[in-house]
């Protein structure tokens, strides 16, 4: 799963250059960003999140309890209601599409061009995106319960693939372009869905039609769900808030936040997302047994660790925003403007990095505790904190404000964790985390300071030179992060003495 989901994040990468590329960072893309981000909320928050897992317990629970026969049955009959209930959604988000986007970008209304018009036209596209993705969900739950991971991992390439296809074979057939790119999102959640049947036929779990919506594992579907739900719209709502505060700004702000957001989720989806999910399984069974020194000890591991590997990924974010994106993305649509619109963006969510994966960490420890709501409540006061630091900054730092916001959100929302997990368990080996963190600190500094040697100049407002920029950047990367890791080497730490063992060890097997 780690190595589909880089090569997932990698096809990922590509398309937005693809994307930039073509369309910039001006009104079109603006339109188009905001479309996709009303059936990408909706997958976030049912099909990522509560139907996967709301579907997956149950449906091990029939496997294991009643047989393949009857847990088949219920992968129909969840499938069955799920086709039902999402057209319906769909139907009715095509008919409100006006209304759906003079709710989410309330600026697009006095925008001229045509951008509120388009983006309606966009959304009605795009809607039925989420009945597909939600079905590749269920899908997908069903063959991770099954043993099979990589299919249904790498099947999240197919909207990639598909978009890259909008741009460059299906765009070009419309008198709108952007309605190619449209399309393509269309196919490639199709595509997602489809290519697991293969899979599951081969493991003799075909979905087909089968309405019984009295069924006893949907209706606990059903209950699982609900609080699920509110527990993911807590995050929807920090991005719902972005999105209608960034259409009241200048034409090119609601693109910049995103491809700031997509940056910053590379190292956060490595690091923090494979760490949190690591560490749960351990924090659970210590939980289980009470153990609660142990409890201590990995969370403070864990945070020790992710800090080494969080706090240089946000200061080279931070010192090389600018040729990052100038590499990635910059083009003739997307110019040096557009550069420096994204590299503030990236700049303070980069800020916030070691706290989104902090808070991710830390909020695994309260779940091994059977503690939902404890996640919940800081989760709250990270929006009320988000609106509140985001309407006072939004002025005077435009799209940079609401992106400094969602990290003064997230830094929040992990210091309530920290004390209210302190409160739980006592001592949290806090002096061993700031010990360790004096040495990341200080070798974060020099990476900085040698990869901003590096790289300055002002070769990156051109667009062409890619072959010297590639080489520059590249240079800045490799020279920074050796001398990241001897400085730790010399100061002993115990986290890279850690590492180096674990891949040693790997190696050794292999």
């Amino acid at each position: 799963m780690g190595v589909t989901t880089l090569l997932s994040r990698i096809f990922g990468f590509v398309r937005d250059m693809v994307v930039a590329w073509a369309f910039g960072a001006g009104m079109v893309a603006d339109a188009f960003y905001v479309a996709y981000r009303v059936p990408s909320l909706l997958r976030e928050l049912f099909a990522e999140g509560s139907i996967s897992a709301a579907f997956i317990p149950v449906f091990t629970r029939h496997l294991n309890e009643e047989g393949r026969e009857e847990a088949q049955r219920l992968a129909r009959a969840a499938f069955t209601v799920l086709i039902i209930i999402l057209t319906v959604v769909t139907v009715i988000g095509i008919i409100v599409a006006p209304a759906v986007v003079s709710v989410i970008a309330p600026g697009f209304h006095s925008a001229s061009g045509g951008k509120f018009d388009l983006t309606v036209q966009l959304t009605r596209i795009m809607f039925p995106y989420l009945l597909f993705v939600s079905l590749a969900a269920l899908a997908m739950g069903i063959l991770n319960t099954l043993g099979s991971f990589a299919v249904s991992s790498l099947s999240s390439i197919m909207l990639s693939i598909f978009m890259i296809c909008g741009v460059y074979v299906f765009a070009p057939r419309f008198s709108v372009p952007i309605y190619g790119l449209a399309t393509g999102v269309i196919l490639g959640g199709i595509c997602q869905f489809a290519f697991q049947l293969p899979a599951l036929s081969r493991r003799k779990m075909t979905l087909g039609w089968y309405f019984k919506p009295t069924h006893p594992g949907v209706i606990q579907i059903g209950k699982l769900i609900i609080p699920m739900i509110l527990g993911l719209s807590v995050t929807q709502v920090n991005i719902f808030v972005n999105t209608v505060l960034s259409s009241l700004l200048k034409e090119g702000s609601i693109t910049y936040l995103y491809y700031g957001t997509r940056l910053i989720h590379f190292p956060l989806g490595i690091f923090g997302v494979a760490m949190a999910s690591a560490v749960l399984p351990t924090l659970s069974a210590a939980a289980v047994k009470k153990e609660y020194d142990e409890m201590r000890k990995t969370f403070s591991f864990a945070i020790r660790l992710i800090l080494l590997l969080t706090l240089p990924a946000m200061a080279g974010l931070i010192v090389l925003r600018i040729p990052i994106i100038s590499v990635l993305f910059q083009s003739r649509a997307f110019d040096y403007t557009a550069t420096l619109g994204t590299a503030d963006a990236l700049l303070f969510y980069s800020v916030g990095l070691w706290a989104f994966a902090g808070t991710r960490i830390t909020a695994q420890v309260f779940y091994s505790l059977q503690d939902t709501r404890t996640p919940v409540k800081a989760g709250i006061i990270a929006v009320v904190v988000n609106i509140i630091v985001s309407v006072l900054l939004m002025k005077p730092l435009q799209h940079g404000g609401l992106a400094l916001a969602t990290s003064v959100a997230a830094m929040t929302n992990l210091s309530f964790l920290i004390w209210m997990l302190r409160k739980r368990l006592g001592r949290l080996n806090l002096t061993e985390i700031l010990h360790s963190m004096k040495k990341t600190v200080f070798a974060t500094v020099v990476m900085g300071v040698i990869a901003w040697a590096i790289t300055r100049g002002d070769i990156w407002a051109s667009n062409g030179n890619l072959t010297t920029k590639i080489v520059l950047l590249a240079g800045g990367i490799l020279a920074s992060s050796i001398s990241y890791v001897v400085i730790l080497y010399l100061f002993k730490s115990k986290e890279l003495i850690f590492l180096w063992q674990m891949f040693a060890r790997k190696a050794g097997r292999s």
